[in-house]
C-alpha cells in the first residue's frame, strides 16, 4: 500500500510538470532570437519572464544594446516604483515601453538607423537568484543603390573601361554578373560604409574597335532584399574616325552619258561634320554638280576621265577616299537600239508580207491561164477580140477538134465519141444548142427523137467514152505540159492576149478557123476532143 501510495505522487508530480509553462532547464526569460528591418521602419523587441512557482521577486527590468564593436549601453529601464528611463539620447524619443509591467517590458523602436543593428538584451534583476536575461539580435538589411552606364572611348590597341555598374549602401553586400557577347573582362571593388552598408562596384573592360560601337553589356545585380535579380543593358559608345566608301560607279561611263552619280558613304563616330569631293586632275569638270554627299555628271566627255576623292570629317579626324572613272567610246543607246532592231523586224515583215501578196497573185494568174478565160477585149461568142465583147453564150460550150479526116467532134468524123451539139441561131444573143437525135448515151440517156434506136456504131462510141472516162485523170500531167508550152509561146509571141496552143480549136463549117474559150470543167481526150465533166450528155 505505502509502495502504491508513492507510485501514485510521482505519477501527479509527472504530469504537472509536463503542463508547466516554465519546464526544467527552459531559460525564465522569453525573447526573440534574431529580427531583421529596414531603416526608416519600426521594429518590436519582446520580452517576457516566467517564474513557474512564483517565488521569484522581480525588482527592475533593464534593454541593454550592443552594437557590433561590443559596446554595451542601456537604452531602456523600467521600475515599478519610478517608473521608466531612457538614458540613451541616440534613442531617446524612437524607443517606448509597449506594457508598463515587470513580467512584460516588450519595447517598440521607431525610425530605425543602420547604426542601430546589433543584440539587444532584455535583462531582470530579481530576489533571490539574481539577474536574468534574454538576447534578441537586430539585423539591419539595406535595399542596394543600383546604378549603371556606359563609358565613350576611343577606338584603339589597349583594353579599357567600356562600361560600370554598382550596387551602393547594399547589406548584405551585394553581387554583380556581366552578361555580354562582346569578348571583354570585368573587374569588382567593395566599400564598406560607416553604417555597416557595402557598395560593391564592377568594371567592364574590352579592346574598342569600331565594330563595337552599338553593342550590347548588362549588369545584374544580386542582393538579399530583392525579390528578382536587377538587369540593366548598356550600350557601347566607341568613336572612331569616319570609314568612307564611294559607290554609283558602273564601268559604263560612255561619251553622252547623262546623270552618272557617285555617292559618298561614311561611317563615323560621332556624325560627319563636312563631306567635300575633289578631282586629282584639279578642280572639278563644269558638268559636274555636287550636292551633299551626290556628285552627278551632267553629260559624260573626257574632262571626267579622272580621279574623284571624297573626304570626310569629324571630331576626331578626316578620312578620304578615291575612285578613278574611265571614260569610254559612246555606245549606242539601248533604247534607239530597240527602235532600230524593231523597225528592221518590221521591215521584215512588211516585204515577206509583199513576197506572200505576189505569190498569191502569181499563183491566182496561173490558174486563170489554165482556166482559160480571155483576155479583156476578146468575143468569147464571135471569136474575135475586141470587135464584140458581150456576154458568155452557148456558143462558148461549142467544142471543135482539129480540121483533118482523123476526128470529127459533131459525129462526122470516125472516132466521135461524145454527143452531136448544133448551134441555132434564135432572136437572143445567146442562141440555142440542140443534139442531133443520132446520139447515145448510158447514163440517163434521153433522144431527140424517141422513134429511133441506138445502132451499133452509137454502142461502140458509148463504150469508147467510157474508156476516156476512166482515162480521165491522166490528164493532168499534160495539162502541166500544156502549160509550159503557153508560157513558151506567150514568150515568144509577146502577145499578153494569145491563148495557149492546146485552147485553140480550129473547126467550122467551110473550114473557118475559130479561137473558142473553153471552161475550166473542160478535159481533153487523146482523140483531141474536148468534152466536159460536168456536162449531162444525150
Amino acid at each position: 500500500m505505502i509502495l502504491n501510495f508513492y507510485f501514485f505522487l510521482f505519477k501527479e508530480l509527472v504530469s504537472f510538470l509536463s503542463w508547466s509553462p516554465v519546464q526544467i532547464g527552459a531559460p525564465k526569460v522569453q525573447v526573440a532570437e534574431e529580427l531583421e528591418a529596414y531603416p526608416t521602419e519600426s521594429v518590436e523587441l519582446s520580452c517576457q519572464f516566467n517564474d513557474g512557482g512564483g517565488l521569484t521577486k522581480l525588482t527592475q527590468v533593464s534593454w541593454i544594446w550592443e552594437p557590433s564593436d561590443g559596446h554595451r549601453d542601456n537604452i531602456a529601464v523600467y521600475h515599478p516604483v519610478y517608473g521608466q528611463s531612457f538614458p540613451n539620447v541616440a534613442f531617446k524619443d524612437r524607443v517606448v515601453f509597449l506594457h508598463n509591467s515587470l513580467e512584460n517590458p516588450s519595447i517598440r523602436i521607431s525610425n530605425l538607423r543602420m547604426s542601430d543593428a546589433g543584440r539587444y538584451t532584455c535583462e531582470y534583476a530579481t530576489y533571490p537568484t539574481g539577474n536574468e536575461q534574454g538576447t534578441t539580435t537586430l539585423i539591419m538589411l539595406s535595399k542596394p543603390k543600383n546604378s549603371a552606364n556606359g563609358v565613350t572611348v576611343q577606338a584603339g590597341t589597349k583594353s579599357v573601361v567600356v562600361a560600370r555598374c554598382e550596387a551602393a549602401d547594399a547589406k548584405p553586400a551585394a553581387t554583380i554578373e556581366w552578361l555580354a557577347p562582346v569578348g571583354g573582362n570585368h573587374s569588382t571593388s567593395t566599400t564598406s560604409g560607416p553604417d555597416g552598408t557595402v557598395t560593391v562596384r564592377s568594371e567592364y573592360r574590352l579592346v574598342p574597335t569600331p565594330a563595337d560601337n552599338g553593342r550590347e553589356v548588362i549588369c545584374r545585380v544580386n542582393q538579399k532584399t530583392q525579390k528578382q535579380p536587377w538587369v540593366y543593358p548598356i550600350k557601347l559608345s566607341v568613336e572612331y574616325l569616319p570609314s568612307v566608301s564611294i559607290e554609283g560607279y558602273d564601268h559604263n561611263w560612255y561619251v553622252g552619258r547623262s546623270d552618272a552619280t557617285l555617292v559618298c558613304l561614311a561611317n563615323a563616330n560621332p556624325e560627319p561634320t563636312t563631306i567635300t569631293w575633289t578631282a586629282a586632275s584639279g578642280p572639278l569638270p563644269e558638268t559636274v554638280v555636287v550636292e551633299g554627299n551626290k556628285l552627278t555628271v551632267r553629260k559624260v566627255d573626257d574632262a571626267v576621265n579622272t580621279t574623284f576623292i571624297c573626304e570626310v570629317k569629324n571630331r576626331l579626324g578626316s578620312s578620304r577616299n578615291q575612285i578613278t572613272t574611265v571614260v569610254i567610246e559612246a555606245l549606242e543607246d539601248p533604247s534607239s537600239a530597240g527602235v532600230v532592231a524593231g523597225a528592221v523586224i518590221g521591215s521584215l515583215l512588211a516585204l515577206l508580207l509583199v513576197v506572200a501578196l505576189i505569190a498569191v497573185l502569181l499563183t491566182r494568174s496561173r490558174r486563170q491561164q489554165r482556166r482559160g478565160y480571155p483576155s479583156s477585149g476578146d468575143s468569147i461568142a464571135t471569136g474575135s477580140g475586141g470587135s464584140n465583147g458581150g456576154d458568155y453564150g452557148n456558143k462558148a460550150r461549142l467544142l471543135f477538134s482539129n480540121s483533118g479526116n482523123n476526128s470529127s467532134k459533131n459525129g462526122t468524123g470516125t472516132n466521135n465519141n461524145g454527143p452531136i451539139y448544133t448551134y441555132r441561131e434564135g432572136c437572143d444573143a445567146t442562141g440555142t444548142l440542140t443534139e442531133k437525135a443520132n446520139d447515145y448515151h448510158h447514163h440517163h440517156l434521153h433522144h431527140a427523137s424517141t422513134g429511133n434506136a441506138p445502132t451499133a456504131h452509137d454502142i461502140l462510141l458509148s463504150s469508147e467514152m467510157d474508156e476516156a472516162e476512166r482515162r480521165k485523170f491522166d490528164l493532168d500531167d499534160s495539162m502541166e505540159e500544156e502549160e509550159e508550152r503557153y508560157d513558151r509561146f506567150g514568150g515568144a509571141g509577146g502577145g499578153g492576149n494569145i491563148l495557149p496552143p492546146a485552147y485553140h480549136v480550129h473547126r467550122g463549117h467551110a473550114g473557118e478557123e475559130m479561137d473558142v474559150y473553153l471552161d475550166d470543167d473542160m478535159e481533153s481526150q487523146r482523140d483531141g476532143s474536148v468534152i466536159s465533166r460536168t456536162a449531162i450528155y444525150v
